[in-house]
C-alpha cells in the first residue's frame, strides 16, 4: 500500500493546463484549519480552492500527494524523506515542479536531506509551510503557498528558473541546504547566512540569477534513499565534560559525528579532548567540525584552539550549517564506501551546501 493518496485539483480554467505542479503534504502547520468545535485538525486538500480561490488564476495541472499519515515534523525520520524522495522519482517526468508542505521545525534538516538525495536534479522542489494554519485570519499559509507554486511553475526559455531543492517562507527563497530555522513566532522563520537569498517576492519575483544552481542539461536524476543513522551530534560548551563526551563518542555503532564548535572551529585543547577525539577517529568515526555561529565559518588551524583538530583529522565543515552537516554525513556513509571516498565528499560541496 502507498503511504500517500493522489488528489487531483481542477482549477477550472479555460483552456488545457500549460504547466503542472505536484504537491507533497507531509502534515505541519499549513494544513491545519478549525472545525466547528474550533479546533484544529488536519485540512482536506480537496477542498483547497475554497481556502485559497486565487489557484483558480493559475492555468496548471495540480495534484496533491498528501501522506495517509500525517507527521509532525518533530517526528520525521529519514523514512519520511525516502517516501518524499519516491515520490519525486516516481512523478519527476510528470510534472515541471514540486512543492513540499512540511512543519517548519524540522524543515531544514528533511530540505537538506532531500537535496543530497536528489542526484542530478533539474526541477525546482520547493518546500514551504506555515507559521499559522491556512484557516486562521491572519495566516502566512496563503502567501507561502502561492508563490512556492508560482516559483515551481516558472520557466525561462523553456528551462525551469529553480532547479534545486528550496525552502520558500515569507517573501524569499532560499537554499535549502543553507537555510536555518531562526524564528518560532515571527512569520520570517528561516534564514540563510551564508548563501545569498535566491529569489524575493515582492509586487513581482526578482530572482538572484547569480546565486541559483544553473540547470544541468547532460545529467539525469538519481534518487539515494536509505540513508544511514548511525549519528549524532555533539555541542561544545564551557563546562564539557569528559564523560559527557566519552558517553556520544561510546555509543553502539556510531559511524558519524558533527561536532559544534566555538567561532571558527574552536574547541577545549585539555589533553583527554583530544585523546578522546582521536580514539574515536582511529575506530574509523568520521569527525566533522561546524560553527555554533549563525555565519562565518570553520578555518581549521587559524587559532591554536583547532590546530589540534586538524592534526587529529577532524575535518573542517568550512560554512555548513549544523543540519545540512548531519543530513550530509548520513548520506556520505550511505553511498560512499570507502574511508577516502567520504573524507572527500565532505570536505568539497555536493549540492552548494558549503564552499
Amino acid at each position: 500500500m502507498k503511504p500517500y493518496e493522489l488528489i487531483h485539483i481542477e482549477t477550472a480554467t479555460p483552456k488545457a493546463p500549460e504547466k503542472s505542479v505536484m504537491i507533497i503534504y507531509t502534515g505541519g502547520t499549513l494544513g491545519m484549519v478549525y472545525n466547528e468545535e474550533q479546533a484544529l485538525v488536519p485540512f482536506d486538500f480537496q477542498n483547497i480552492l475554497d481556502e485559497v480561490p486565487s489557484l483558480r488564476n493559475f492555468n496548471l495541472k495540480i495534484t496533491v500527494a498528501s501522506f495517509n499519515n500525517l507527521i509532525d515534523s518533530s517526528n520525521v525520520n529519514p523514512k519520511h524523506w525516502d517516501d518524499i524522495a519516491g515520490l519525486v522519482e516516481d512523478y519527476y517526468t510528470e510534472y515541471d515542479g514540486f512543492i513540499v508542505i512540511h512543519g517548519t521545525d524540522t524543515m531544514a534538516y528533511t530540505a537538506s536531506a532531500i537535496s543530497f538525495m536528489l542526484e542530478g536534479l533539474n526541477k525546482p522542489v520547493i518546500f514551504t509551510g506555515a507559521q499559522l494554519p491556512i484557516g486562521a485570519a491572519r495566516s502566512d499559509a496563503r502567501e507561502n503557498l502561492i508563490t512556492a507554486i508560482e516559483i515551481a511553475s516558472q520557466k525561462l526559455n523553456h528551462r525551469p528558473i529553480v532547479s534545486e531543492v528550496c525552502i520558500y517562507f515569507d517573501n524569499l527563497l532560499l537554499r535549502a541546504n543553507r537555510a536555518k530555522k531562526v524564528e518560532s513566532v515571527q512569520f520570517d522563520a528561516f534564514q540563510s547566512e551564508n548563501y545569498p537569498v535566491l529569489a524575493e517576492a515582492g509586487v513581482i519575483i526578482e530572482y538572484n540569477f547569480s546565486a541559483l544552481r544553473e540547470f544541468q542539461s547532460e545529467v539525469d536524476l538519481k534518487v539515494r534513499k536509505n540513508i544511514q543513522q548511525e549519528v549524532a551530534i555533539l555541542k561544545v560548551f564551557p563546562g564539557i565534560s569528559k564523560a559527557f563526551v566519552e558517553g556520544i563518542l561510546s555509543i553502539k555503532g556510531l559511524r558519524g559525528l558533527v561536532i559544534e564548535t566555538y567561532g571558527s572551529g574552536n574547541a577545549p585543547t585539555e589533553k583527554w579532548f583530544i585523546d578522546a577525539l582521536q580514539n574515536a577517529i582511529d575506530k574509523g568515526i568520521l569527525i566533522l567540525n561546524v560553527s555554533q555561529c549563525m555565519g562565518g565559518k570553520v578555518i581549521q588551524g587559524r587559532y591554536q584552539t583547532s590546530k589540534d583538530l586538524q592534526s587529529i583529522g577532524v575535518i573542517s565543515g568550512s560554512d555548513i550549517t549544523t543540519e545540512a552537516a548531519i543530513t550530509k554525513l548520513m548520506y556520505v556513509l550511505s553511498h560512499a564506501h570507502t574511508k577516502e571516498m567520504q573524507q572527500n565528499y565532505l570536505i568539497k560541496p555536493l549540492r552548494g551546501e558549503m564552499e
